[in-house]
């Protein structure tokens, strides 16, 4: 019985340090990860011929007059000053998304299509909540049903896990899936499409790679984010890992990472991606 308090006692500490603001142990939070698990049939049907556009403009008007490139190389949302009328407009972008039939969609299309959903519900998402410090302060941020495609009720885990990543077994999505957090790779300052989906994803992969919150060096200890730890099921081994920063680091990081075999810590920055404020 004492033996069964503890075990209890241990999993209510550790699931309250998961769920409050202060990171748990990569351990912890890898065992939350679900496995990429299709969520419904309909979702893998793609068309072979490109014969429909998705109007992606009103993702990309929004992004342009609020998105911005930091100082620090992160991509920010403006949150505070986003009007009414483009709030209201970002509905309607997402309504309209899911209106779609992504069946008539190719499979480029179809990637795009939930890069760009996911992206845009979490904006609204933060700017139903906001002012906030981080995603991780709203209830159930991945786990609330707040679209429906298809007839299927979707959260946000419900896109990344049981579609994205059941459908496209690359790890380059999580360069463009973005939560909203300092520490995740950019959010894209404009729409992905079927056309620019490739050149997007490699772009992603190569900036975040090269950006300290991807990988960071001191002397010969490497730390890198948490992405590559949380999703070890599509980055792989330890190897593969490095491998794939390798592949991405221009060359003064490519040649100080050629003799580094482990990794020694893993970090992620969960502070909101907002604007930094103007100074005069």
């Amino acid at each position: 019985m004492r033996n069964m308090t503890r075990l209890i006692g241990l999993f209510v500490t550790l699931f309250a340090t998961l769920t409050s603001a202060q990171a748990a142990p990569l351990w912890i939070e890898r065992k939350f990860i679900p496995a990429p698990e299709l969520v419904a049939p309909q979702f893998a049907e793609f068309a072979e011929m490109q014969t429909q556009a998705v109007d992606h403009s009103a993702w990309g008007a929004f992004l342009a007059r609020y998105g911005s490139e930091g100082p620090d190389g992160i991509n920010r949302i403006g949150y505070s000053t986003v009007s009414a009328g483009d709030r209201q407009a970002l509905r309607a972008y997402i309504d309209s998304l899911q209106a779609t039939d992504t069946r008539i969609l190719t499979k480029d299309q179809q990637l795009s299509f939930w890069i760009n959903l996911y992206n845009a519900v979490t904006v609204d998402m933060i700017l139903e909540n906001y002012p906030t410090k981080s995603i991780r302060k709203i209830k159930k941020p991945w786990d609330t049903p707040l679209v429906t495609v298809l007839g299927q009720d979707l959260s946000l885990g419900q896109i990344e896990h049981h579609i994205v990543r059941a459908i496209w077994p690359d790890p380059r999505i999580h360069y463009a899936l973005n939560c909203a957090a300092l520490g995740c790779p950019n959010l894209a300052l404009t729409p992905y499409t079927a056309a620019t989906l490739e050149d997007m994803l490699e772009t992603g992969a190569k900036a975040y790679v090269n950006h300290p919150r991807g990988a960071a060096l001191d002397g010969s200890k490497l730390t890198i984010s948490k992405i590559y730890g949380w999703y070890r099921e599509d980055f792989g081994t330890v190897d593969d890992v490095l491998a794939h920063i390798r592949s991405y680091a221009d060359r003064p990081l490519a040649e100080a990472l050629a003799n580094i075999t482990k990794v020694k810590a893993y970090a992620y920055n969960w502070n909101l991606n907002d604007a930094i404020p103007a100074t005069n």
